[in-house]
C-alpha cells in the first residue's frame, strides 16, 4: 500500500499576515488605478494615474498613449504596497470598515492639497472642477476601504484561526 497523503489531508502553503498585506495592496493599487484610468477615458475626472505619476515629469509621445496607462498602473500597484504596509503597521488591529474611508479620505487630501505642488501636471484643486473632485474622492474611498478592510479582516481571521489551532492541540493533548 502506497503512503500517499489524501488530498483533502494535505496543508495548503500558508504566507505570512504580512505578504498577503503586500499583496492586497498591490491589487488593490492595479485595480482601482484602472478604475481612474477608465474613469479618466470616459471624462468623469481630468487626472488619472499616467497624469500623475508619468506626465507631471515625462512630455514623451507614449505617455499618453496604453503603454503610458500599463507602466503607471504597475507604478501605481508599487507604490500602493507602501500605502498597504502603512495601513498593516498602523491599523491592522482595527475592526471598522470606516477606518479603511477615512484612510482613503485621507490619502486623497496628502495627494490633492499636500503633494498637488509636485505634480505640474496636475491643476490645484480649485481648477479642477467639482467632477473630478467628487469622483477622485470617492476612488479613494472605495481603495481605501478596500485596503483596510481586507487587511483588517485577514488580521483578525488569523488570530481567530490560530486560537482555534491552540484550542484544537489543547484538548488533543
Amino acid at each position: 500500500m502506497e503512503n500517499k497523503e489524501l488530498e483533502q489531508n494535505k496543508q495548503e502553503k500558508s504566507y505570512s499576515l504580512l505578504s498577503r498585506s503586500l499583496l492586497t495592496g498591490f491589487i488593490g493599487g492595479v485595480m482601482w488605478g484602472t478604475f481612474g484610468v477608465i474613469l479618466h477615458y470616459f471624462n468623469f475626472t481630468v487626472v488619472s494615474p499616467t497624469s500623475f505619476l508619468l506626465r507631471s515629469w515625462l512630455n514623451a509621445k507614449w505617455t499618453h498613449e496604453w503603454l503610458g496607462d500599463v507602466i503607471a498602473l504597475v507604478i501605481t500597484g508599487v507604490l500602493s504596497i507602501i500605502v498597504a504596509l502603512l495601513y498593516y503597521v498602523l491599523l491592522k488591529k482595527m475592526r471598522s470598515m470606516w477606518i479603511g474611508t477615512i484612510y482613503g479620505i485621507s490619502l486623497w487630501g496628502i495627494i490633492f492639497l499636500l503633494l498637488q505642488p509636485i505634480f505640474p501636471n496636475i491643476p490645484p484643486l480649485n481648477d479642477i472642477g467639482i467632477n473630478t473632485i467628487v469622483t477622485t474622492l470617492c476612488l479613494f474611498i472605495i481603495y481605501g476601504t478596500f485596503i483596510g478592510y481586507s487587511i483588517s479582516y485577514d488580521y483578525h481571521d488569523t488570530i481567530i484561526r490560530g486560537s482555534k489551532k491552540n484550542k484544537d492541540k489543547e484538548q488533543n493533548s
